[in-house]
């Protein structure tokens, strides 16, 4: 017999595509080329390509669930996912802290803003340097307060810096340590000074030996900025990679890395360090004594006590009404996207302007010329992260569904009810789409008061329903989400 090392391209196969049924999430992927030498693996998880860039999973399933049992191939297709319980990480006594200011926009926490922490805890874990050492002792009141501890056994804690309310439900498997949440009716406008001035004095209390803003157009950017200025240091922006006490920083629009010594505070790009996805951590609420409580006048509000505690330069004048197609399909929070299931075009655009939804297509609704390209949503299109998708005659193509990967709640509107988009949703309705929305803007003449019923407008075009009012789309906007 030969000794050559054949092959299965099928068993191969199924280890690439993470959505087989017979894939095993923990298994590893082993090629061999036809001679029987190994080949890289650039599917797996940690693979660094050409150009430094590491892969990262972002599908939840590294370290959250037992292997799959594999099943025979005569019997059912399905395989039941055990979730397991992570190891709890506590540090119950922190030696420095790492400090993690988070966009946290409506609450939550995004894919760069896990990527931060990620780093945040590679930073308050790796081995200190004798030169942080000397700093921290300096800081915290000379080396007598460390007599026998080594540098290699300081272990710190990562604090989150939360503004406005929290609606994140899985704090504890993002590697938050310590929580702190600057929460009141100030925060829910854009007020950069009130925000720079509490976390002046937060860093005042803890002393954190590093400082992470995300480097992105929610306010992290500017906030490490204003920061850095009120601390008189310097502030290191587009950080992709931290090794030791040297830090890459993109430049030239991304086309040149610049190597320099690690700084305190720290603009990170998005992909910066793999999300933590293996332990669970504590999130214990960090007591706040820095904030004493206000003192105004009797005669003075609430709001002009606030103002005058702070240097106010800037004046929110409250969020402005925009057409919900003019929002970008990356940043929308509702999105109404159409495929090949549907019927009657102009009522889907009537309906997205009715709902205020930003409009959203399939890959095949926008080669069939229904949908402009920006429009297309999916892995060959754009990753969605929106609080609710609704998908009308979608039925799941692999690469639709990773791109809705990260939506908080999935409608599907679909004739069949086994198709793959219907599995993934956590609202379907079955039936017939146009039948569906018809009762669906019924349903919101009557929410709303409006006695007109929806079939007297089905034959409005797209430039008069481009009409309505913002307000009457963001009322409709909230009912959706909350019946998800």
């Amino acid at each position: 017999m030969s000794n050559l090392f054949r092959r299965d391209p099928r068993a191969q196969w199924i280890a690439r595509n993470r959505l087989h049924p017979l894939h095993v999430p923990e298994g590893q992927l082993i090629q061999r080329g036809p001679t029987g030498l190994l080949r890289k693996n650039v599917h797996a998880i940690g693979f660094i390509g050409p150009n430094g860039l590491k892969r990262i999973d972002r599908s939840g399933a590294a370290g959250s669930f037992k292997q799959l049992n594999r099943q025979s191939a005569q019997g059912s297709k399905s395989a039941a996912q055990e979730e397991i319980v992570l190891p709890l990480h506590k540090v119950a006594n922190p030696d420095f802290y790492i400090l993690v200011v988070v966009d946290g926009v409506s609450g939550r926490l995004s894919s760069h803003d896990r990527d931060i922490l990620g780093l945040a805890h590679k930073l308050a874990t790796q081995p200190a340097t004798i030169e942080n050492d000397a700093a921290f002792d300096k800081g915290t009141g000379g080396n007598e307060a460390r007599t026998g501890v080594d540098a290699g056994e300081r272990t710190g804690a990562v604090v989150a810096v939360f503004f406005d309310t929290i609606t994140e439900e899985k704090l504890d498997t993002a590697g938050i340590d310590r929580l702190v949440n600057f929460e009141g009716n100030e925060y829910q406008q854009y007020n950069p000074e009130k925000r720079c001035a509490d976390l002046y004095k937060l860093v005042n209390q803890i002393n954190p030996r590093h400082i992470l803003f995300p480097d992105s157009i929610h306010g992290g950017a500017d906030l490490g900025r204003r920061l850095a200025a009120k601390l008189s240091t310097t502030v290191a922006s587009n950080v992709w990679k931290v090794n030791g006490n040297q830090i890459v920083c993109r430049g030239s629009a991304g086309k040149t890395d610049i190597t320099r010594p690690i700084t305190n505070i720290m603009l990170a790009l998005e992909e910066c360090n793999e999300p933590v996805s293996d332990t669970r951590h504590e999130c214990k609420v960090l007591e706040q004594p820095l904030i004493p409580p206000l003192k105004h006048a009797s005669d003075q509000t609430l709001e002009q006590a606030i103002t005058n505690t702070y240097e106010q330069k800037i004046t929110d004048l409250g969020n402005e009404s925009v057409n919900p197609n003019d929002i970008n399909l990356a940043e929308a929070g509702f999105i109404l996207s159409g495929g090949n299931g549907i019927t009657d075009w102009d009522q889907f655009h009537h309906a997205a302007a009715i709902l205020g939804a930003t409009e959203g297509a399939s890959r095949v609704a926008v080669d069939d010329g229904f949908m402009p390209r920006e429009r297309q949503v999916g892995a060959t299109g754009t990753w969605v992260t929106a609080k609710v998708y609704m998908a009308v005659g979608i039925s799941g193509a692999i690469q639709h569904m990773q791109g809705i990967a990260q939506c908080e709640k999935v409608i599907a509107i679909n004739t069949h009810d086994s198709c793959d988009m219907v599995k993934r949703a956590d609202l379907s309705a079955i039936g017939d789409s146009q039948e569906i929305l018809a009762a669906l803007l019924a349903l919101v003449h009557e929410q709303s008061g409006d006695p007109k019923s929806d079939k007297n407008n089905q034959s409005t075009s797209t430039s008069d329903t481009s009409d309505q009012t913002p307000h009457q789309s963001t009322h409709v906007h909230m009912l959706e989400a909350q019946h998800a």
